[in-house]
């Protein structure tokens, strides 16, 4: 497990200067945005779970799931909201809450389970599923997460421009009207997702982040953003 503090596994560019904002392409494609990487990844952590019990990293840390869970509170999302975790990974998030998570990586929907039910919770859903194919089969939640599903999407050497286009309409499908999308990601700036989520959404507010100061510029290696749907 992770401390506390934020993880940028798997980050292609880290940078969030107030002055020197960079453009969609400044970062270039990577391995880590292949299915066959996490496929092996997740069967990697798989094993040593069904050897010695550990789950494995929480994506961005355990800070990130306060953060998200702190907005939650805040915003008084009900208990009986339908929430998606996009990306669920080891499941980490779905310990937490009770939800639905989907990953494309057979070996993380494994994961996720055998650790759900570690944890005794035999009623959360995980499900299989390409969150960029998911078409007709998820519709309706309140609430989406995503924490680092959409920076693993954007460092795909296979049109990565089309992945990106894709995962914003899934967005608009999955989500109520009114739902909201809470984004946490080490390849984007807040100025870059607002203009990426600017269609159909609403920019609602930035969760703070850990800061730090180089050169005499402010800047911060993760943004997290709460956005609305809307129409």
């Amino acid at each position: 497990m992770e401390d506390a503090g934020e993880s940028t596994r798997g980050c292609g560019n880290i940078s969030d200067s107030e002055e020197d904002r960079c453009s969609e392409n400044d970062f270039g494609t990577s391995k880590l945005g292949t299915k066959e990487y996490w496929d092996d990844a997740y069967q990697k952590e798989l094993d040593t779970f069904k050897d010695i019990g550990d789950v494995g990293e929480i994506w961005f840390g355990e800070e990130s799931m306060s953060r998200v869970l702190r907005w939650m509170g805040k915003a008084k999302i009900p208990e009986s909201a339908a929430i998606l975790d996009i990306g669920t990974g080891n499941g980490a998030f779905l310990v937490e809450l009770n939800l639905t998570g989907i990953d494309y990586s057979a070996a993380s929907v494994e994961l996720a389970r055998s650790v759900l039910q570690a944890e005794d919770l035999t009623d959360v859903t995980v499900k299989e599923m390409d969150f960029l194919r998911c078409q007709e089969e998820l519709k309706g939640f309140d609430v989406c997460i995503d924490k680092g599903t959409f920076d693993a999407i954007s460092l795909n050497p296979d049109n990565t421009n089309e992945g990106k286009r894709l995962y914003v309409l899934a967005l608009k499908d999955v989500l109520k009207d009114n739902g909201f999308f809470a984004i946490t990601s080490c390849n984007w700036t807040k100025e870059q997702l607002r203009d990426r989520f600017s269609e159909g959404f609403e920019f609602v507010q930035e969760l703070p982040t850990p800061t730090f100061q180089f050169g005499g510029k402010t800047g911060s290696s993760v943004a997290a953003l709460i956005f609305k749907r809307v129409h």
